[in-house]
């Protein structure tokens, strides 16, 4: 995988003790070139940025240092934590609207190297922690979209793909989604964290709706954290 230095000023340093826990995977929306220069653009009101960029054939541009905090996270929450930015690292992917384009076959094959990378650096990203923006942002945010392949990178070793539950799911749905990381439904709308957690493991239907195939797919992801 090629990797392009092209630094933005958007960054900070990480605040002393920070542990790198958090993957964050986005989509850009926009061409290569004008979401280089929107993350490297230091006039802008809301100045934004992110530690990569990958390319749609899979060149990666690294814009801010892995040890530095870049600002793709916003308003987010997962596992009990808010504010990500701190201890994530960000990688934008080019993609103009993930729910309606695939993403390229090298693009995916650099990407899969390039988390490889950054998890063997960084080993306290377990698998649960590699997200998308829509999973710690789900009020407002829905990349990378639900053609992101999530299944192929957890079959690589980068996150977690789930089985259906061999017990059904006990309890109240939105108890059990905080258990595995998202927000409480007083930090978002209930609906629309169950649209996140299906956009990330159902992504043929996003509707909201606590289904049985929905609960089922929870069970078996809980299940497989009592057991890891």
């Amino acid at each position: 995988m090629k990797i392009v230095e092209r630094p933005s000023p958007n960054s900070a340093p990480r605040p002393d003790g920070t542990v790198v826990d958090i993957l964050v995977l986005h989509y850009t929306e926009l061409p290569l070139q004008e979401s280089l220069d929107i993350l490297s653009d230091a006039t802008r009101e809301h100045r934004v940025s992110a530690h990569y960029v990958l390319a749609e054939e899979g060149t990666a541009y690294r814009l801010v240092p892995e040890e530095r905090v870049a600002w793709h996270a916003g308003r987010s929450h997962w596992r009990g934590r808010e504010a990500l930015n701190a201890s994530s690292i960000g990688i934008e992917i080019v993609n103009l609207d993930g729910d309606r384009h695939d993403y390229p076959h090298p693009q995916v094959a650099a990407l899969i190297e390039l988390c490889r990378a950054i998890l063997a650096r960084h080993p306290s990203i377990v698998p649960r922690n590699v997200v998308g923006h829509s999973d710690i942002a789900p009020q407002r945010k829905v990349d990378p979209g639900r053609r992101f392949p999530w299944k192929t990178l957890a079959d690589a070793g980068i996150g977690l793909w789930p089985k259906a539950g061999e017990r059904p799911l006990f309890g109240e749905l939105q108890a059990a989604l905080q258990r595995y990381g998202y927000a409480p439904p007083v930090a978002a709308p209930p609906r629309e964290i169950v649209k996140a957690f299906q956009r990330h493991f159902r992504p043929a239907k996003v509707d909201g709706m606590p289904d049985p195939e929905t609960r089922a797919l929870l069970a078996g992801l809980l299940d497989r954290l009592a057991r890891e």
